[in-house]
């Protein structure tokens, strides 16, 4: 079994700094009902800050959405997000959602790649980068926090 590891000052700051450059979030089904069953309980800066943020769901099944902001995305996935893009709201930033993600990164609409690396191993689970994908990426920075987890991020389409 994997050690947990601790939440810290530092990877707060990440996620402070995180939601400060966010204009709004993109979120697969799962991904929102998972955080609409969840953040609209929490308190604090951070939480109100995150429930206010607009959020854009894209689904074939969910015909309503409690946690507002937040708009249905309907049509093609890539479509609705070079709209979306094109638009002066800021950075949109896609949370979980893996299905979502990869059909964004095969369309070429992944401008940046932010992930956390947790210290331990698994050997399973679902791919963010399916076999034989081939993604160019320029390393922008990289942050080891002093629990072991490392914050990356990454230009993509950059070679």
């Amino acid at each position: 079994k994997l050690p947990s590891v601790a939440w810290n000052n530092e990877m707060q700051k990440f996620k402070d700094d995180e939601l400060a450059d966010s204009g709004a979030m993109l979120l697969g089904r799962t991904t929102y009902e998972i955080f609409a069953g969840s953040w609209p309980k929490e308190t604090g800066d951070f939480a109100d800050r995150f429930n206010a943020l607009p959020k854009y769901v894209a689904s074939t099944s969910l015909t309503a959405l409690d946690w507002q902001p937040a708009e249905l995305l309907t049509g093609a996935l890539p479509d609705a997000v070079r709209g979306l893009k094109q638009g002066s709201g800021g950075n949109i930033y896609v949370h979980g959602s893996l299905s979502v993600a990869q059909e964004l990164l095969r369309h070429g609409l992944v401008d940046r790649i932010r992930l956390l690396s947790y210290p331990g191993a698994v050997g399973q689970g679902k791919l963010l980068f399916p076999p034989g994908a081939q993604l160019p990426l320029e390393l922008i920075s990289a942050t080891q926090f002093s629990n072991g987890v490392v914050a990356l991020e990454y230009a993509a389409g950059m070679a």
